[in-house]
């Protein structure tokens, strides 16, 4: 295997006898074969042209690519069924099309056996493309289309599709099977950030339409007296099925870390039910799932190894999945997803047992922070606050991550941090207070609310009159962990936004060549020292 995607791979350059997310060799050569496999797939539909179904394609696509994101879905025997439908569906369009099709071999290959995909696997991984410069651009694209994918995933569930997302997904990984150029690959890779972009905007508006727009809430940190079920993830639909299958029951539900923003949303404070958050960031779910005492539904990454101790009370839903973990499925017939048998083993367990009290306060997506628009104005124009510092994305468990709690810690009191994603529970209880009312910590919600801040920022340019959304007091500090983070990323170039310090490691899978193209056109930096980085924020580079 070898595998470089996420931002914890060994040494910053790559795994290769097993994940640091806990993915086998066995895992992470069949991921490689599906991605190969959908690269086929796409070939044959942009071939087929009007003759394919390139929605229903494209949201296979994306629904696939999705279980291959860093902590999705460890199940080598669901990867394998993936492989096989994709095979399926390529067949299916050259029969229908009539294509005679002989390039690229991954439009071509096939295999019978479970055994002959074990063995086609390690022959179709990322090192093989030699060159290392368009092997970094390659993956680069592909980590950004993985990223689109799970935010289009996300919004078609709700009933929300863009052909035009489906349609480049297609394109982009059929180009990453034809020799092109530097340029082109990196064209690509630009063209990937503006789908992020239109993306993120649908899901935003799948998500506001269905269930309103996030308002200003004070989220309960503590628990109840009642058994529990904890929901972590970020498919707000398998959240609201759920909560209503234990409407009524005696079950007590919690999000756990990125499911926290689904506190915030209008639809779902009618539950009583609906008790608040549990637990930190993802990468404490072995101490915090042992200690919650109910089942938890994981509803998308991030999974890690799962312990024998709550082996029996975890369960998968969607693309996630984890071998000896119960999967709970897509009704066949449609409809909602039947969650009776994890209601029933919550009824039977003891309450959670309590690992913290009190209040965190979120709900500054762009729709609210557009209501206090005036505060904020007056609160710069008096110069209260000087500075915005976007510290969106992701957490992990090297301890380099301790480096945004400290810039949390040391930034000047008349600071904003505008944050989304799980990198928040590296400050969002920090007791940072506020200016004029204004919380300095601005939870704008999950990393596809990254959308939001983009949004503050075009609005504030507007507000201010300015040409550049680089002249904003605004800095970039993000924290990235995996492939969302790298759609956000790129989304951020598409943007125009500049001056990104980016950590707590650059990419491995950015070669020297590509870093440098990043860093001389968009000023992208990594993050270095914390008293050197909090004195160039408070100068404004």
């Amino acid at each position: 295997m070898f595998c470089y995607q996420c931002q914890e791979t060994a040494k910053n350059s790559g795994c290769t006898l097993k994940g640091v997310c806990g993915k086998t060799e066995d895992t992470a050569n069949l991921q490689d074969l599906l991605m190969f496999s959908l690269k086929g797939l796409a070939a044959c539909a942009l071939q087929a042209g009007e003759r394919a179904d390139v929605t229903g394609t494209g949201r296979f696509v994306a629904q696939a690519m999705f279980a291959t994101i860093t902590n999705a879905n460890f199940d080598s025997g669901r990867i394998i069924a993936l492989i096989r439908e994709t095979l399926k569906r390529r067949e299916e369009i050259k029969a229908s099309a009539g294509l005679r099709i002989t390039s690229p071999e991954a439009a071509v290959w096939f295999a019978d056996s479970d055994d002959e995909l074990r063995a086609k696997a390690p022959m179709v991984g990322i090192l093989a493309a030699e060159n290392e410069d368009i092997r970094s651009l390659r993956e680069l694209l592909t980590y950004g289309m993985k990223g689109v994918s799970a935010y289009a995933e996300h919004a078609s569930r709700l009933g929300y599709e863009d052909p035009d997302i489906y349609s480049f997904l297609l394109k982009g990984l059929d180009a990453t099977t034809r020799e092109l150029s530097a340029d082109e690959i990196t064209s690509l890779v630009m063209e990937c950030g503006g789908i992020a972009v239109k993306t993120m905007a649908l899901l935003d508006r799948a998500n506001t339409q269905t269930y309103g727009s996030p308002e200003i809430t004070k989220v309960n940190i503590g628990v109840r007296g009642n058994p529990g079920i904890l929901v972590s993830g970020h498919d707000l639909k398998d959240f609201e099925q759920l909560l209503k299958q234990t409407e009524g029951t005696g079950v007590d539900v919690y999000t756990h870390c990125e499911m926290l923003p689904a506190n915030y949303y209008p639809a779902f404070k009618k539950y009583s039910h609906f008790v608040g958050n549990y637990g930190n960031a993802w990468w404490k779910q072995n101490e915090e799932f042992e200690q919650f005492g109910g089942p938890i539904l994981m509803t998308t990454n991030c999974i890690i190894p799962v312990k024998d101790s709550y082996k029996d009370r975890i369960f998968t839903t969607g693309m996630a999945g984890y071998p000896g973990v119960r999967h709970i499925p897509e009704p066949a017939h449609g409809g909602p997803k039947d969650f009776s048998e994890i209601i029933s083993l919550a009824r039977t367990c003891r309450p959670p047992v309590e690992i913290e009290t009190g209040e965190i306060v979120g709900g500054f997506a762009h729709d609210q922070v557009m209501k206090l628009a005036d505060k904020v104005v007056d609160a710069v124009k008096s110069g209260a606050v000087k500075r915005f510092v976007v510290m969106a994305g992701c957490d992990g468990r090297f301890r380099a991550r301790s480096y945004f709690t400290e810039i949390a810690q040391g930034l000047p009191e008349d600071t904003v941090i505008l944050t989304a994603g799980c990198a928040k529970y590296r400050y969002n209880k920090l007791p940072l207070g506020d200016i004029g009312g204004i919380p300095r910590v601005l939870d704008a919600g999950q990393c596809n609310d990254s959308y939001s801040l983009a949004v503050i920022a075009m609005k504030l340019k507007e507000v201010f009159g300015l040409q550049d959304i680089n002249d904003l007091p605004i800095s970039y500090d993000i924290a990235w962990y995996e492939q969302k983070a790298v759609a956000v990323l790129l989304a951020l170039l598409a943007l125009g936004v500049k001056h990104i310090r980016l950590g707590p490691t650059l990419p491995g899978f950015l070669s020297p060549n590509v870093a440098r193209v990043l860093v001389e056109k968009f000023d992208i930096k990594p993050t270095g020292d914390v008293q050197g980085d909090l004195a160039a924020i408070r100068e404004g580079r």
